[in-house]
């Protein structure tokens, strides 16, 4: 009796530019929020981004070196991993913190599954998740200055009335790359100009979110409400660097509006619920649908067959 059998892998788009040359140009577009984090927090957060970058590239040297693979790490992907993840750390968090979230995101995330392009789910997005998990008093303990703990976003998730400017400035409490929509954009708008990005996933994204928040929020069209919901909690930096990662995301035009579409909803349910974090799981869990999405979005070729399973038989024989 024939089994049929039914696989998909993650989508790898083929193009003139190499992995290296795109890895570079999204370094460049994270350099405005990487300056402002600097020049805004001042040189504590500048030691987070070097050890976070530092951690996530020896780390995979490490492993290729051990694991006697070809040696990958100067295409510039784990230089991009530790640079997010230090992006969504708080700047009074200690150094130890990046070093354990970017070993975990290298090894366990990207490097177990055979390295760049078979990872399952974004390595930075991985980190940042792990670290809230174990350490949640130092991940949302987000004082500087005179700014207490909580960020603008978590005062309007407790009822409170918050204006979001500072968080379209910059100048407020948070991740040390998250607090300036203005220099998240302004990188965004770079990788839009290259063709590195799309506009479908982000925009899909926003759209389902800012629908979901208009519908169940109980705001209406607030325009202060859902600035700060979009201002806050990561979100930008999330739908424009690592919703649209290539290996974690769909390659079909209706599969990405689908994954961000998903992201979206889930982003909005989690905020509605008071979680501020609330996009990281979104586009974790947005990752792990993309292989049904992909097999609902992808289109079969003219006169093909389902893949058929071969077997061994009680003989030995294959039937």
């Amino acid at each position: 009796m024939e089994e049929k059998k039914y696989g998909w892998s993650f989508p790898h788009v083929k193009g003139t530019m190499s992995t290296a040359n795109i890895m570079r140009m999204v370094l460049l577009a994270l350099l405005p929020a990487a300056v402002f984090g600097v020049v805004y927090f001042g040189l504590e957060a500048l030691f987070h981004m070097i050890v976070c970058v530092v951690a996530c590239m020896l780390t995979e040297f490490v492993f290729e070196a051990f694991a006697d693979r070809p040696l990958a790490v100067t295409d510039c992907s784990a230089a991009v991993t530790g640079l997010l993840l230090s992006f969504m750390i708080p700047v009074n968090a200690p150094v130890w913190i990046g070093i354990i979230g970017s070993v975990f995101a290298i090894a366990v995330i990207k490097m177990a599954f055979g390295g760049i392009g078979r990872n399952r789910l974004n390595p930075a997005l991985s980190g940042f998740c792990l670290l809230l998990i174990l350490f949640p008093g130092y991940m949302r303990d987000y004082t500087f200055g005179d700014l207490g703990s909580q960020t603008l976003l978590g005062q309007l998730l407790q009822g409170e009335t918050v204006d979001p400017l500072p968080m379209i400035l910059g100048n407020t409490n948070g991740g040390i790359g998250q607090t300036s929509a203005i220099a998240i954009l302004a990188g965004a708008v770079l990788l839009l100009a290259f063709g590195i990005i799309h506009l479908r996933i982000p925009a899909a994204c926003t759209l389902s979110f800012v629908a979901v928040l208009i519908l169940f929020g109980d705001h209406g069209f607030d325009q202060l409400y859902l600035t700060t919901q979009l201002g806050g909690g990561g979100f930008l930096l999330g739908i424009c660097f690592m919703a649209v990662d290539y290996v974690t995301s769909p390659i079909t035009k209706k599969g990405q509006v689908l994954y961000g579409l998903l992201i979206g909803i889930l982003a909005a349910a989690l905020r509605l619920g008071g979680v501020e974090e609330a996009i990281v799981y979104a586009i974790l869990v947005g990752n792990l649908a993309v292989p049904p999405i992909e097999k609902v979005t992808v289109p079969k070729a003219f006169g093909q067959k389902k893949m058929v399973k071969v077997h061994n038989d009680k003989s030995g024989g294959t039937a």
